[in-house]
């Protein structure tokens, strides 16, 4: 059997729900005589009969019924891969993979993708989120391993587009009884002849404050190593070292917690992220409203976090 051809199965079941060739051609603006056609190469490539021609219409044979159900179930089909097709080209349907830094996950991203997801003309997109140190994420957008990065604006971004995304403020964290916790306010370089909880050597902080170190002179003395934030804050919390975290991160935690939270007063203690990608017109297009959303949630953002 040659390939059916839609456009007949279309004009086939309106024939048949119409009962009249020369209705539907009236409402499809096509002459009758090019249905009849269509509807006889429909018969001719089936091999039996499926319309019985009467005096006031056309009614479906036995062989006309069963593929007229066939037809209905198709048509509804392509309806909706239509409908599907429409949903991503719109941005209103689609997988966005991003890569983004540990600082960024435990700050605002959360809230910024969970607000995006909320609105209902975004219910049909899935956003994926895996966590990677800076130089990661860059790789990784290079390499195409994903679509959007969300890093440190101080990583090696070139030959990538980027956006501005909100910012952060490292502070030190420190045991209510620590000595540094009493101080309003500290210089890196003044503590530095502390015991640190330290992240992973290619974490975006751990880079900065060997940096930092370096510059005094001096090493940090790493005391105990974790993977994450959270962590960090529990040896913290226990008072077997101090630590530098981002405040955004911190106060929550500092809350419920016998902890205090000192600002650094070093310029660099103010981090900007970046939204990198490799062409936002290559980009899906919920690829595209998502970064549209994660800009303008970044320029909202609160005055005095920018201070």
């Amino acid at each position: 059997m040659r390939d059916l051809d839609l456009q007949t199965l279309r004009l086939f079941a309106a024939v048949c729900d119409q009962r009249s060739i020369a209705r539907v051609a009236e409402q499809e603006s096509i002459v009758g005589s090019a249905i009849s056609k269509r509807l006889a190469q429909l018969e001719d490539t089936v091999g039996t009969p499926l319309l019985l021609r009467k005096r006031r219409g056309v009614v479906p044979t036995p062989a006309g019924e069963t593929l007229l159900e066939h037809a209905r179930t198709m048509l509804a089909s392509v309806g909706q891969i239509e409908r599907d097709m429409a949903a991503y080209a719109t941005g209103t349907r689609g997988h966005v993979r991003m890569l983004v830094t540990a600082s960024v996950m435990a700050e605002s991203l959360a809230d910024d993708v969970a607000a995006f997801l909320q609105d209902p003309a975004h219910r049909s997109i899935q956003i994926s989120m895996e966590e990677r140190v800076s130089p990661d994420v860059v790789q990784g957008i290079r390499e195409g391993s994903a679509s959007i990065g969300i890093c440190w604006d101080a990583a090696d971004l070139s030959g990538l587009q980027t956006r501005s995304y909100r910012s952060d403020h490292l502070a030190i964290v420190a045991h209510e009884s620590h000595p540094v916790a009493q101080l309003p306010t500290v210089r890196f370089a003044d503590v530095l002849g502390h015991e640190f909880v330290s992240m992973p050597a290619l974490s975006a902080v751990q880079v900065l404050l060997a940096r930092a170190a370096a510059v005094e002179g001096k090493t940090l003395a790493h005391r105990v190593l974790v993977s994450n934030f959270d962590a960090a804050l529990r040896v913290v919390r226990a008072n077997l070292a101090i630590s530098v975290v981002p405040r955004e991160v911190a106060a929550p935690f500092a809350q419920t917690a016998p902890v205090r939270i000192v600002p650094l007063s070093d310029a660099w203690a103010q981090r900007r992220f970046a939204i990198c990608y490799r062409d936002e017109q290559a980009l899906s297009p919920a690829a595209q409203l998502l970064v549209q959303h994660l800009a303008r949630a970044s320029a909202q953002e609160a005055p005095e976090a920018l201070a």
